[in-house]
């Protein structure tokens, strides 16, 4: 086995991503010695026929290998592999959040039971600002679903209720999150087909950790988790199969700020952070 230390990481002390397979990766590390886990894994979206819409026009999608799909029984074997060892290396009392279309949520949600972990919300990230349905035989899609889960029926979890809710029993924050896409100044380390805005990782993290926690995220991608980790004052690891998005990653951790987005908190967090 190879040791941990001596496979290739970018980043910094407190916040590092591994050039590595998820799977591997996990197996090396100690079994529940991470306290939440936020995954964006492949959906499966890229075909040689696809299409969507950038830039009002008509573009192929295509994001990679990586995205492509292995055939449905496959892309599930794949999905209960990662997690089962995504719930290995999490604590008894903590959670994991994946993010997903319709491609694989449905694949995400059955595996996660079958493993026996709980759900505990079915989250709606709704799109002000959707591409249009180029091909005009469905409705535009307009959310992704992030699934937040725990290692059990009997496991408690932590929820900071008080720290993302009004005190107004009416203003309670929902299982519906109307957050817009990446703004710019967030890829101006480099780009990623499928980066998610920071807003929205920082409220899944803000709500279900505390101040040094540990995070860990399979698919690193474009850094976003690692990111919001550190300026949250919690500790990342993670991995990423690409080097040129590790290196992007990377690039995104040294710039942050550790606890920054902490001292900024206020009743405008959700409105615009």
């Amino acid at each position: 086995m190879v040791a941990l230390r001596e496979l290739e990481s970018h980043g910094e002390p407190g916040a590092l991503v591994y050039l590595s397979d998820c799977v591997e990766l996990m197996r090396m590390m100690p079994a529940g010695s991470v306290d939440a886990v936020f995954a964006d894994p492949p959906y499966r979206l890229s075909t040689e026929r696809g299409i969507t819409v950038k830039g009002g026009r008509l573009a192929p999608v295509d994001k990679g290998h990586w995205d492509r799909s292995m055939g449905f029984e496959e892309d599930h074997r794949f999905n209960l592999r990662w997690l089962r060892e995504a719930r290995r290396v999490l604590k008894p009392d903590g959670t994991i959040w994946v993010t997903g279309t319709h491609h694989i949520i449905f694949s995400i949600g059955f595996a996660l039971q079958t493993l026996g972990s709980r759900i505990i919300n079915s989250v709606a990230w709704e799109k002000p600002d959707p591409p249009p349905n180029a091909l005009h035989t469905a409705f535009t899609h307009a959310h992704e679903t992030i699934i937040w889960a725990s290692r059990g029926k009997g496991a408690r979890h932590t929820f900071n209720y008080d720290l993302i809710n009004s005190p107004d029993p009416a203003s309670q924050v929902s299982s519906v999150w109307r957050i817009h896409a990446v703004p710019k100044r967030e890829k101006m380390h480099g780009y990623h087909p499928t980066q998610k805005p920071l807003r929205l990782v920082r409220r899944a993290l803000l709500a279900s950790t505390g101040e040094g926690d540990l995070i860990f995220d399979p698919f690193c991608g474009s850094g976003t988790t690692a990111v919001a980790a550190k300026e949250l004052d919690r500790f990342f690891v993670g991995a990423e199969l690409e080097r040129e998005y590790a290196e992007l990653t990377a690039r995104r951790i040294m710039a942050a700020e550790r606890g920054g987005v902490l001292r900024e908190i206020s009743e405008t967090l959700w409105d615009g952070a």
